[in-house]
């Protein structure tokens, strides 16, 4: 019982962690422009974030039991999971790199669940029907294939969304286009935040509700007092997320985006491309129609990832010239390395918990 609740309280720092070092993604463009203050744009991206991350739960059951088999995880999974997951979101934080907490999470998961059972048959790679895929099951179709693919179509969406307003604007005024972009900007920004809620703050719902549905299954809570009952979650196939768990992961991860992320803010916003109210609205509504899209269908894809992405593509628009390749180079190697690295770090933390005896033998 002690376990299950500290493993909870990991998830809702990874979930803490997660809101700030995320908050860049839906208010960089916003700040950069200097449409809103970073006060402003932080406490509407709270707001916002609050709001999406209780809509819905496709991406919280994909995490939940669409990734690696649940007869392998244990409450010491799911702990060496998070701490691979919190590990390289703090790395990539303090160097200012816009990387997927996304993948982290679901690097860490397969990690850990690997280095406990020994055999990577535990990871539930591909599922060969699309009712299956459209349910969450697979890493190939729900994380590898839409890792590549969103960024791509971020880039090529920002891209013809740009050069769409770069027509249609070409005989506005600067001042016009500034001072109805700059408002504009500022439902685009909204819009991206609730989309960020939509996706992030499910899959550490997806983690707690992996946890409790395996203690509730292997008995830790069976002795629960009648009045934390509630924390008691039926297993099957397709784990249930309780509105309990929804209500805590927005709180959390709203207090978290409210305390910012500024070195990130300054990779995305400054650092990579130059940008307008315009490009910034052409940026938000691009990775917000992605990243919504990609909810639907349960797809847990990094909002980093599409923000990125469009960013560039609107860049783009404007000149090649216009993107600083060494800073979208230093990014592309952490969006590389994110997926390995956590799912490592996991690994190594299991491996060590059992060579030192303070976890006993994992199902096989």
């Amino acid at each position: 019982m002690t376990l299950i609740l500290f493993v909870i309280l990991v998830a809702l720092i990874f979930e803490y962690i997660n809101g700030f070092h995320d908050t860049a993604n839906s208010i960089a463009t916003v700040v950069s422009t200097k449409v809103l203050s970073p006060r402003q744009a932080v406490m509407l991206a709270a707001f916002t974030n609050l709001i999406g991350a209780l809509w819905g739960t496709a991406v919280a059951k994909t995490i939940a039991s669409g990734l690696v088999q649940t007869s392998v995880v244990t409450q010491e999974v799911i702990l060496c999971a998070l701490i691979g997951a919190i590990f390289w979101n703090l790395v990539t934080w303090y160097w200012g790199l816009p990387s997927s907490s996304s993948h982290a999470l679901v690097g860490g998961l397969v990690g850990a669940a690997v280095g406990a059972a020994g055999r990577w048959d535990v990871v539930i790679w591909s599922q060969p029907n699309a009712e299956a895929w459209y349910q969450g099951k697979g890493l190939l179709w729900k994380v590898v294939v839409p890792m590549v693919a969103s960024p791509v179509a971020g880039f090529m969406l920002g891209l013809i969304i740009m050069t769409t307003l770069y027509l249609v604007l070409r005989r506005w005024k600067p001042r016009w286009v500034n001072a109805i972009f700059g408002k504009m900007q500022i439902v685009s920004a909204a819009g991206m935040g609730f989309m960020h809620g939509t996706n992030d703050a499910q899959k550490t719902m997806g983690i707690i509700a992996l946890a409790l549905a395996t203690g509730t299954e292997q008995g830790s809570l069976a002795n629960l007092p009648e009045w934390m009952s509630f924390l008691r979650i039926g297993s099957g196939k397709e784990i249930e997320i309780p509105m309990w768990i929804k209500i805590t992961c927005a709180l959390v991860m709203a207090s978290g985006t409210a305390a910012g992320g500024w070195r990130i803010i300054k990779t995305l916003g400054h650092k990579m491309v130059k940008l307008h109210a315009v490009n910034g609205f052409a940026a938000e509504t691009t990775s917000a129609s992605i990243i919504g899209l990609a909810s639907h269908y349960g797809i847990p894809v990094s909002t980093t990832h599409n923000i990125s992405a469009a960013i560039m593509g609107v860049g783009a628009a404007k000149s090649f010239n216009a993107l600083k390749w060494t800073v979208v180079e230093r990014m592309a190697w952490a969006w590389l390395f994110t997926l390995p690295v956590s799912a490592l770090v996991a690994f190594a933390s299991v491996r060590a918990l059992m060579a030192f005896g303070m976890i006993g033998t994992f199902p096989s």
